[in-house]
């Protein structure tokens, strides 16, 4: 019996951005439902549904200029499916009419054969005008800057200097960066082993396991990766094992550890730790975690719990160590998922502050005396991060800040900050908390 034919790219693609922009799912999400396409068609399927996702608000300013009134919120689907093509037209290389015919088709698979004249003469009102279109903004920062006026809001209070080259990097394609296991092998020797294979790299100059990769390949490409030799994860996220001072014999806790990557990096820098505990409030996340484990031949201690509430799940036992990556925006990581530029809210903000504030108290009491905590997120927003820590400093008078003195990052009231795109990074903070002794009220320091 034949196997069922996969529906055309483009309607696919429509389907995926109406699920986020309508439905408000994330894309990971989306794109992880969808039917199994060739190679080829997939990488087409992504390029598509994140392109158009990147520059969602600019096409949306083009697509109100070329309409001479708003869809309805029935058409939305048939919205999409414009926004796709007006994407393919501007960014991709795909030859026009061949953009236009398919996008066109895709409009039968709607039921809406109406609306076939209607994409079509806007496409093609596009690519006579798409000069003046996109030409000049004016007044419109949304269109300007492809992101939401709150976000630009944000970002120019908390980086005057900087909010422009944050907005610009968002909008950027990010690099395939690698986490080198160092007990297997290291950086340079393994870059040299890439390059016997055709793939380039280069050093990271903060993260001594990391290697940036010219062109992102299949994992199925790196040499070792199914053994456990490599991994994938941005240079930012590689900080959080080295901050922590880890030593033999310590217990660690991850809190909020999936799916993994930083309890895998805690395991390959310090490999003689007592135990490593990796937490997590979704247990079905945690399976992710295992595969890791199971990847680099790695033990850790899994357990399903919210780290808000640790009565129902901690033994009592404290922490040497704890790395607490709470729950964040992700505004640090938007070119890695355009879609947080749509699903979040101003009030997200508010409300993800409050849960961080509740979550580092109820953490707090598992660390022991004289143990560190490192808390971290990927945002650039000062309320998730510096004001976060200070507040929390200024309510726990066991704890004292280890200031991290690095080349990275810039440091702030607390904690230091990586803005994104600097140094071919994500947008990450960390802050080193020192649980304080009875009597002792010292200022610690860390370099890095």
């Amino acid at each position: 019996m034949p196997g069922k034919k996969n529906k055309p790219v483009r309607f696919i693609a429509a389907h995926v951005i109406l699920q986020v922009v309508v439905r408000g799912q994330s894309l990971s999400s989306v794109l992880a439902q969808q039917q199994r396409y060739s190679q080829s068609d997939s990488a087409l399927l992504q390029e598509i549904c994140y392109g158009t996702l990147r520059w969602f608000y600019r096409l949306d300013a083009v697509l109100s200029r070329l309409l001479e009134r708003p869809m309805k919120e029935r058409d939305q689907d048939i919205f999409c499916l414009i926004m796709v093509g007006l994407y393919q037209l501007e960014f991709m290389n795909t030859p026009p009419h061949a953009i236009v015919k398919e996008t066109v088709d895709a409009v039968l698979l709607m039921n809406k054969p109406w609306a076939k004249g209607l994409v079509n003469a806007i496409l093609r009102s596009y690519q006579r005008n798409a000069d003046e279109l996109t030409g000049h903004w004016q007044d419109d920062r949304e269109a300007e800057f492809a992101h939401p006026e709150w976000l630009i809001e944000m970002l120019e209070q908390d980086w005057p200097d900087d909010y422009i080259q944050v907005l610009d990097a968002n909008n950027r394609r990010p690099p395939m960066t690698l986490r080198i296991n160092e007990q297997h092998t290291n950086a340079e020797q393994y870059r040299h082993e890439l390059a016997k294979e055709g793939i380039h790299a280069h050093r990271h100059p903060f993260a001594s396991s990391a290697l940036v990769l010219e062109h992102a390949v299949s994992v199925q490409d790196l040499p070792g990766f199914l053994q456990g030799r490599v991994s994938v994860q941005d240079a930012s996220a590689q900080l959080a094992a080295p901050l922590m001072g880890l030593e033999p014999g310590m217990r660690v806790l991850d809190a909020c550890a999936a799916p993994g990557g930083k309890t895998m990096h805690i395991l390959e820098h310090c490999p003689d730790l007592a135990e490593v505990v990796a937490l997590d409030v979704d247990a079905d996340r945690l399976t992710r975690v295992q595969e890791n484990l199971d990847r680099l031949k790695q033990v850790a201690s899994l357990v399903a719990g919210d780290a808000s509430k640790p009565d129902a799940w901690w033994d009592g036992r404290q922490f040497d160590r704890i790395l607490l990556d709470v729950p964040c925006s992700g505004t640090g990581v938007i070119r890695r998922h355009p879609d947080i530029k749509l699903l979040r809210t101003p009030e997200d903000i508010a409300n993800l502050s409050e849960r961080q504030a509740f979550i580092l108290n109820a953490i707090w009491p598992l660390l022991a005396p004289g143990g560190m905590l490192v808390y971290s997120t990927c945002s650039v927003l000062k309320q998730e991060n510096e004001q976060q820590v200070r507040s929390f400093i200024a309510r726990q008078t066991d704890a004292a800040e280890q200031r991290i003195e690095a080349g990275w990052g810039s440091q702030g009231s607390c904690g230091r900050q990586v803005l994104s795109g600097a140094d071919e990074m994500d947008g990450f903070f960390y802050a080193c908390l020192q649980k304080k002794y009875k009597n002792d009220y010292s200022q610690l320091h860390m370099p890095v």
